[in-house]
Parts: C-alpha cells; structure tokens; sequence
C-alpha cells in the first residue's frame, strides 16, 4: 500500500514538472522543426487569430491588365536569356500593392505554374527580418545594441560558448554584428555554405543546429579587431539568432513569427529546409544551371546532392537565409518598417531611420544598401535562388525572386534591377487599386 501511495506521489510529481516548467522549451534548436511545421498547417487554413495569408487570396489573374502586357513579355524575355525556371513579383506604390504575379514554373516536373500563393527561398533578404527583430527588443528596452554577445558577461554565456581562447570575441556588440562589423571572415571560406569547415573546428559529424553554428564560431576565432572593418558576414546573422531566442526566451522562428511577422499581417513565412520532400505544400522547386556541381550532402549522409537540394544547410542559416516568402508577404513586411505613414509600422520612426542611416564604410542594419535619397535594397543569393528587393524613392517598392540561380551569382542582381527598370518604362500608368485589401474584402464577405 506504501508503494503504491509513492509511486502516485511520484507519478503526480513528474506530471506537474512537465505541465509547469515544459524543458522541450530548453532546447529551442530542436523545438524550431516541430514549431515551423506547426507555423506551417496554422497559416495554410483560416484560423481565429488572423485571416487567410494574403498570397492565398490573391492569383495571377488579378493582375492580368492590359496595360502590362508589354511589361510581363519583358519579364518573360528576360527568363528566357537567362534560363530560369521561374519567378514571382509583386510591386507596391505610395503602400498600396498594386501588381503580383508568377512567371513560368514554380515546379516543372509536376507541370505547376508558378502562382502568386507560392513561397520561395529568399536568401540573404532574411537578415533585414532578422535585424528588424533585433531591433523591435531593443526599442522595447531588453536588448541593448552595445550589449556584450560573447563571455562570461555577455547575451551568449552559456558554458560551450565561452570555451574560446580568442579573447577578442568579448568585445564582439550587437550592433556590430548587424552591421558586420563584428570580426567574423570568409578566409577559409564560409561555414554556412560548407560544413566540413564546421566539421574540423567541432571535430563532429553533421547535422549541426544553431547552437553548433554559434559555437563554431567561439572556438574558430576572428579574423580581425571587431569595429575595425566591414566585412559581409553571414555567421555573424547566425549568432544574431541566437541572441533572439536567448533575450526572447522563445525559438527563433517562432518569436519572429509571433512578434514580428503577425503583427506586419505576414503569416506564410518560415525557416525552409534543405530538402525538395520536406518543403512546405505550397514551396517551389528549385533548380540551378546546367553547369552547377553536385556536393556532399550537409547532413553528413555521404549522398552526392545539388546544393538546393540537400546541399545548402538552409535550416541552419535561419536568420541569415533561411526564410521562405512570398513576395507579396514581403513586401507587406517591407510596409510596416519603412516609414512610410500610408500603413502602420511596427517601428518606430527613429528607428527605421537609425536602420537606414547612411553611414560612411559602413552598412546600414540589415539593408544591402540605403541611400540619403530613401533608395533601398536588399538582395539574396543561393543555389536556387536570386531574390531582389528594392525600395524606390519615386514610391514604388517591389520584390523579384527566382526558383533558379544564375552562373553570375549575386552579380545576377545587377541584371534583374536593369530588366525591371526598363520595364517599369513600359507601362504609362498603373491601375489605382490596392491588392492589400484583398483579406479585408473576404472578411467582409465572411470568407
């Protein structure tokens, strides 16, 4: 009878440990996967907290106009030269999305078009949603930008981050790493694009998570005095992730999503992953050039793959490049930190305009560029993917991404700006109408 009341004691003792203190919470490197699916099924259906994603509302068909037709056969050519599979465009004026449609295939194999509903790898443009979470902790007062990262007294305390010999990483601060200015180098190459750099450091085999990708760059060290140059740096935005979810308490992706993406009305965006069979139902294919070399698959299997498709660890560069969107959701998240009155930012002004200050040898906080004439940009680049995103002084902001990558690389980016510019010079006027409201309207119609 004792035993019996013990083991119940016992058994009511585990139930209350797990129901108040939930340790799967602990290891948000994990919990990420099972978030991201979760994130996932929410925004494919209607739910009670938000209305449908807008890129499931809207097709091409709303923006078949006579008055751009000579603008998409200019989009098409351009496809055509460069052999790409498939893009997905969207354009906003003075706020309002005025233009949004697919070209070519979104998945050629099983003969699906590319349609606005589709969600697409968009590389680099994840640092400007991670800088922009950054930033919403720090107006909040929880994370200061000249917060120490590394050491003992710094965000990243934990014991397997404090293992470095490289005293120079106590100095490494927030703000310097937003603006790559935080002494992380690709000398040796880059660890988010080749995990057997990772592997020599760690001395452990694939699949790493962030926690890895972090403590790799402890115990790899600087390449130079953090603030002492500007140096691209896509590790730094992996550590910057990281910081996210130790302020926040939350994992990355979903204190991103719940913050920062639902607040901007964007519910159709998430941390991809490296594989075709575990893209989400609406993510396109991805296809690279003929000349394109297989790799070693970056999970450690030993399988030969092309590098988007197993290659590129796109789970574990998070904040750096992981983010799948579509461009209409993006540029939705772009009208809500832009500073433009017409929609409500998420930002404050000061903010926005500490983000695009231009500054001298520097770069802007998760911009590729910001000019004092209000031109912004931001571009992203990986096997599979060429995404570009432009904020024009003239009003007009718009978002291309391919499904294809190009031999040029990020040089590629230069050629989509020089297409669209003049196919802007196509059309003499656009239709006055706002894609925006399109879930307002299917609310209103009890959709």
């Amino acid at each position: 009878m004792k035993k019996s009341v013990k083991r119940f004691f016992w058994l009511v003792g585990i139930f209350l440990f797990l129901v108040i203190f939930r340790p799967w919470h602990w290891l948000p490197g994990q919990s990420d996967r099972t978030l991201s699916r979760t994130a996932a099924t929410v925004a494919q259906s209607d739910t009670a907290t938000h209305s449908k994603p807008l890129n499931h509302l809207l097709s091409n068909a709303d923006s078949e106009l006579p008055e751009a037709a000579r603008f998409d056969r200019a989009v098409l050519a351009f496809m055509r030269k460069w052999e790409l599979t498939g893009a997905s465009l969207a354009i906003m004026k003075d706020g309002n999305l005025i233009y949004a449609k697919g070209y070519g295939w979104a998945d050629r194999e099983d003969g699906e078009p590319m349609e606005v509903r589709h969600i697409l790898r968009i590389a680099s443009i994840s640092k400007l949603i991670t800088a922009t979470a950054v930033m919403k902790l720090w107006e909040q007062g929880r994370l200061p930008l000249d917060a120490r990262v590394f050491g003992k007294q710094g965000i990243l305390n934990d014991d397997r981050f404090c293992r470095y010999t490289d005293k120079r990483l106590e100095q490494v601060t927030v703000e310097q790493l937003l603006r790559h200015r935080g002494g992380f180098t690709v000398r040796a190459g880059d660890p988010m694009f080749d995990w057997q750099i990772v592997q020599r450091v760690l001395q452990r085999n694939p699949p790493y998570d962030m926690n890895d990708y972090v403590e790799y760059a402890t115990r790899s060290g600087l390449g130079y005095r953090p603030n002492t140059r500007t140096y691209y740096s896509n590790l730094g935005y992996v550590v910057l992730s990281k910081v996210i979810e130790k302020v926040s308490g939350v994992a990355y992706e979903r204190y991103v999503q719940d913050s920062i993406l639902a607040p901007a009305g964007c519910y159709d965006m998430h941390i991809g992953e490296s594989r075709h069979e575990r893209k989400f139902p609406n993510e396109v294919r991805y296809y690279e050039t003929k000349e394109a070399e297989a790799v070693p698959a970056c999970d450690g299997s030993g399988q030969i793959v092309p590098k988007s498709n197993g290659g590129n660890d796109v789970h574990g560069l998070s904040g750096a490049g992981g983010w799948v969107a579509s461009p209409t959701e993006l540029l939705r998240f772009v009208s809500a930190i832009d500073g433009d009155p017409t929609r409500k930012d998420i930002l404050k002004p000061s903010t926005v305009r500490r983000m695009t200050k231009e500054v001298k040898g520097e770069l802007p906080i998760g911009w590729m560029h910001a000019n004092s004439d209000g031109t912004w940009s931001r571009t992203g680049s990986m096997a599979g993917t060429s995404a570009l995103l432009r904020k024009q002084s003239n009003g007009y902001t718009w978002v291309f991404v391919t499904n294809t990558s190009s031999w040029k690389g990020s040089r590629f980016h230069s050629h989509i700006s020089t297409m669209l510019r003049q196919a802007f010079d196509r059309v003499t006027e656009w239709p006055e109408k706002d894609l925006f409201e399109a879930d307002s309207l299917m609310n209103s119609e009890g959709m």
